[in-house]
């Protein structure tokens, strides 16, 4: 039994609160189960310097936690004078996640800066970050087509992430953080919302995990980035 009384194929439970900061283009406030992020989106007259005269747009991601999302204090990344190689991974993952379904031809000469700031962390983060992150681009797309700064809608298609793992033998979806830290198995998947992979990122923590088990747990994955997705379009009217 988990602590929490979920069945293994149970998410936690998901509020999307949109436009949550007054001044992003896009925003969000998405909370997962005890994790919560503020998402924004904010959109920039320039590219980086590879782009330029391409004709073609560009979305990016930054990632941080407060000093108190945590059951302790953590330093303050500007404090340290850089960020560490998670914050730098996870913000490459974001990314990286909302360029796959974003057409960046329609967007043009612009870049999309996506903010993930982790207000309360209890396992999750990271996929809360894209879920979160995917509503406040598609807010913002939709600023600039009323604006009529852009065409057609740049997004090809809904996108949403979630964690999956082995704890003591079972497979479990949306892992908190009580599950994550001793899982057997932690995997992180991100996929549109016909179930067509983005990234995997999965690990034994100890003994190798099978093929067939790996399928089990896409499978779950599959099952909860679909109720995701369900929930952001029932947010975004969709």
């Amino acid at each position: 039994m988990r602590l929490d009384k979920r069945k293994h194929d149970q998410l936690r439970e998901v509020k999307i609160a949109k436009n949550y900061i007054e001044y992003a283009e896009g925003s969000c406030l998405i909370e997962v189960g005890n994790t919560k992020v503020i998402c924004t989106a904010s959109v920039e007259d320039k590219v980086p310097p590879f782009l330029k005269g391409s004709s073609s747009g560009w979305v990016t991601a930054e990632y941080g936690m407060l000093p108190r999302s945590c059951k302790t204090r953590n330093i303050r990344e500007s404090r340290r004078g850089s960020i560490d190689g998670r914050t730098s991974e996870i913000q490459r993952l974001i990314g990286r996640s909302l360029r796959a379904i974003v057409d960046l031809k329609v967007l043009g000469e612009r870049t999309i800066w996506i903010d993930c700031d982790v207000v309360q962390a209890d396992g999750g983060t990271r996929t809360a970050s894209i879920t979160g992150g995917f509503v406040a681009l598609y807010l913002a797309f939709q600023r600039l087509l009323k604006d009529g700064l852009i065409e057609k809608d740049p997004v090809k298609y809904f996108l949403a992430a979630v964690s999956v793992g082995i704890v003591e033998q079972e497979t479990l979806l949306d892992l908190a953080y009580d599950e994550d830290y001793k899982a057997d198995v932690d995997m992180n998947l991100v996929m549109t919302e016909s179930g067509d992979i983005v990234e995997i990122q999965g690990a034994a923590e100890g003994e190798p995990f099978s093929k067939s088990k790996m399928d089990s747990l896409i499978k779950l994955a599959q099952k909860g980035i679909k109720e995701l997705i369900t929930i952001q379009k029932k947010i975004l009217h969709r």
